[in-house]
Formats: structure tokens, sequence, C-alpha cells
């Protein structure tokens, strides 16, 4: 009886994860809100990934730099999709997904420059943060960095995907919205934007350097009225919300993670993972925080938990399912928390030590019949001699007897701080790793899920990659943005 009530579970879980990919849109960062990175790509066997290969066929170019994922719409009615590109210089194109070809562009405004600002590393500082498409309002909602009257300014934009037109009542001004209580010389907006309770979610942090005075924040924008707007700010200086995943959830809660906060005698949010309603009311039960009881070292060191978003995963077990959420920081400590309550000060259900690197991007993690598996481009701390790669860590959560993480199988990718995806067949099988040498060799690896065995990793090239590159898969192939042009990859 407990075995078929698990396959339920486990079937209606895939099931749901099939079907929110069943049209192949990829509406938001890493495919969902989970941020799980897992598409379904039913042809896309083993055997049929030996042959990935460049498709010459396609080609999308524009000026400038991109540190947005990519996203894809379909069109009601017609089916065709239209992909999404949003760049640093503030400027949004839609190209024609089966040909690359331009359909519409639209400029926001100058994007900030570098002598508005007080520190950062990203010139010019446009649209950072990977966007978010409502497909029921065929809009796509995003935040740009824009120079105002010489000053920087974060402004959230509506665009109409028919024509990339901006909507009416929009772009909202974050600091104007917040009543001065927001800077947008010291904040920066680099984790992905979500959709939640009729509001779109747009996280901030600080810029590289930690220069000035900002908090972590979290804007709640209303869809229907965008003068109503929500927001979060940790208590302490710093703890930033920059994890590239930005916002996640699981359907029921929001949730985000901090980094380091700095000069705090107590602690102010920082090095947690919080629970949001889209009230965005401050947590403050058990339930709704953790932060590891070593919190003050993580901050003295610059060891932020929040280097990734956190990750509501569904782990199979004798009794159902556990809801957990997966986190891991940058000191390379792996944390599984229970999702229903986080467990306030070092109440975790376990942490282990998997990678000696700093770890600051996101997972790909999908579910087997006996686990759930976590895919990160790190040098793994424990991997297997039997699969001693170097650049890719594959993990392996399970829950029984108690919540455990181990090292399933590491790989060997040249990349530096690359974000991994994951595709099956039907949100099970199959399983096919997809990793890019972000800023590393720019080449593309396809990894057996089960085994780690390398599948393809063709001979062209996505040269001009960047740090904490992503692909999206969707069409029957596979899309990833180097040097001002959209490559794809077909099999």
């Amino acid at each position: 009886m407990r075995i078929a009530l698990l396959a339920g579970a486990l079937a209606v879980t895939l099931a749901a994860s099939s079907s929110a990919h069943a049209d192949s849109s990829v509406l938001t960062y890493h495919g969902s809100l989970d941020r799980a990175g897992r598409y379904v790509m039913p042809d896309l066997t083993y055997e049929r990934a030996r042959g990935l290969h460049l498709d010459t066929s396609f080609g999308a170019t524009f000026p400038g730099q991109v540190s947005a994922q990519p996203l894809l719409w379909r069109q009601p009615g017609t089916g065709a999709g239209v992909l999404i590109v949003a760049t640093e210089e503030d400027e949004v194109y839609a190209f024609d997904d089966k040909t690359g070809a331009q359909k519409w562009m639209r400029t926001l405004g100058e994007p900030a420059a570098q002598g508005g600002l007080h520190c950062g590393n990203i010139w010019p500082l446009g649209v950072t943060g990977t966007p978010v498409i409502d497909p029921a309002r065929a809009t796509l909602y995003l935040d740009a960095a824009v120079m105002r009257d010489n000053q920087p300014r974060h402004e959230v934009y509506a665009l109409s995907l028919a024509d990339g037109s901006i909507e009416p009542g929009w772009p909202v001004d974050v600091a104007t919205a917040l009543g001065g209580r927001f800077d947008s010389r010291v904040q920066n907006q680099r984790g992905a934007l979500a959709l939640f309770g009729g509001r779109v979610f747009v996280p901030f942090g600080g810029l590289a350097g930690d220069c000035g005075v900002y908090h972590g924040i979290v804007v709640g924008v209303s869809q229907s009225d965008p003068a109503k707007v929500a927001a979060f700010s940790t208590g302490g200086r710093g703890a930033g919300i920059w994890a590239q995943g930005g916002v996640t959830g699981d359907g029921k809660s929001l949730f985000a993670a901090t980094g380091n906060t700095i000069f705090v005698k107590e602690w102010g949010d920082g090095e947690a993972v919080l629970r949001f309603g889209p009230d965005l009311a401050r947590p403050v039960a058990q339930r709704d925080f953790f932060s590891p009881s070593d919190w003050r070292d993580l901050d003295a060191h610059d060891l932020d938990l929040g280097g990734t978003a956190p990750i509501p995963i569904d782990v199979p077990s004798a009794k159902g399912v556990r809801k957990l959420i997966f986190e891991i920081g940058k000191d390379g400590d792996a944390y599984l928390l229970d999702r229903d309550n986080l467990g306030g000060f070092g109440g975790q259900l376990a942490r282990e030590h998997v990678s000696g690197l700093k770890t600051i991007a996101s997972p790909a993690v999908w579910a087997a019949a006996d686990g759930v598996f976590v895919a990160l481009e790190v040098e793994g701390a424990n991997c297997p001699t039997e699969t001693p790669g170097k650049g890719l860590l594959v993990l392996k959560i399970r829950a029984d007897p108690a919540p455990a993480i181990t090292t399933a199988w590491c790989g060997s990718v040249a990349s530096i701080h690359g974000s991994p995806i994951v595709t099956t067949t039907d949100g099970r099988s199959n399983p096919i790793v997809f990793a890019i040498g972000a800023q590393g060799d720019s080449r593309l690896y396809a990894f057996r899920g089960d085994t780690g065995e390398l599948l393809a990793s063709p001979r062209d090239r996505v040269p001009g990659t960047r740090d904490f590159e992503t692909l999206i898969a969707a069409d029957g192939r596979l899309f990833v943005i180097g040097g001002g042009k959209v490559y794809a990859f077909a099999f």
C-alpha cells in the first residue's frame, strides 16, 4: 500500500511538471517558479542526445550584453513561438523561434552609467534579472536600471508581447513607490522576477563591492493596478537578495534567500531563507525563516547563504512526499529545510559540505523513484572515484530514514559559475543534464542524469558566454546566448 501511495504521489508531481511545459513555452527563469531548470522534451532520449549539433538554420543577433535568461512565448491561436531577449543596454528584442528573424525591438531608456553608481561590475547596467511572462495578459514584466535626469533609477515595466509597447500605468519607479526608502545608486536587481497572487515580485540587493547603505528588498507590484506596491526590506544593512533564481515559490508561498549583513550587532534578516505571502509581511515566526546557527561567522567571511535561491523540492518517502527546501551557500554547505516549518536559527533537517568552491549559481533539479537529484556547476568535495569529474556536481536527496544529502556523481565541465538545466522525455525518464562552459571553454555538454556518462559535447562553441550563463529547452532545441547572438542546438 505504501509503495502504491508513493507511486501515485510521484506521478501527480511529475504530471504537473510535464503539463507546465506541454506547450514548450518558457515563461520564467529556469522554466517554473520553483526554479528547477527542468524541461520536458519528448523526443530527446539518451541516444538522440549523442547527435547534438549546432542548428545553422537559426540566427538571432543583437548588439550588447545579456545577463538575463531568454524566454519563449507562444502566441495564442497561432502556435508561433517568440523568443524574448533583454539586454544590459536596456533593449528588449522579440525573435521568431524558428528562424531567429527579429519581430520587434523596444528601447526602454539609457542604461545606468558607471559614474552614477557608487560601485558595481556590470557596465552598462540595464536589464540584469530575468523577466517574467504572464501568458493570460500576453505581457512581459522586467526591471531596468535607467538614467533619468543624470541619476540612475530602477523602473519596473510591463510590455505588450504583441509589439513591445509599454502598458498603461507603467513603468513603476521603485524609489518613488517606496517613498525614499530605496537608493538606486547602491541597490541592484539581479534575481529573476516572479508572478504570484496577481503581483509581479522583484528582488533587490546591492552592487558588487557592497558600497553604501543598501538592504535586501522585495517589491510586489499589482498587475491590475501598478500604483499598489507592497515591499519587504531586511532589518539589517546588506542582506541582499541577489541570487540568480530570485524569488521562488511552491504555489502556496514565496521564498527568498539573503546574503551577509554589514556592521550589525543583532540578526537583521541576513544569511537566511525567508517565507512570504503575497503581501510581503515580515517573517517573524520560526516556521517562516531559517538562518544557520553560525550566521555571524558567515557574515564575517562574506559567505552568503543567499548565493543561490531556495529550491522547493518534493522528495518521495515511505510516508508519502516530504516537502523540503534545498539551499546551498557560498561556502559549499548544502541544507535541507522543512518547507512547512523552516526551523528558525539552526533548524535545518540536514547540512552537508558538498563543494570546496564558491557556490553562487543555480541548480537543476529532477525526481527519481527513490529521491531527488540536484546538479550544480561547481567542484564537488566528495566525488566518487568512479566518476571523479571536475566542474559539475550532482547530489542525491533522500527522505528515508531521515532527510540526507549525498554526492551521486561528478562530471567535467570547464565553466565559471554556469547554471545547468535538465531535460526528460516525460518528467522522469531519460534525464539529461546540460551545462554550458560559461567563461570557460564555451562548449555545451550533455550528461546522462542517472550515471553521469558524457553523451555529447559538440565542437561548435558559444563565444562570449558570461558568468551565471544558463540555457532553455523548447521546441526540440536548446537556446543559449553568447556575444550578441542566440545559438540554437538541435539533435
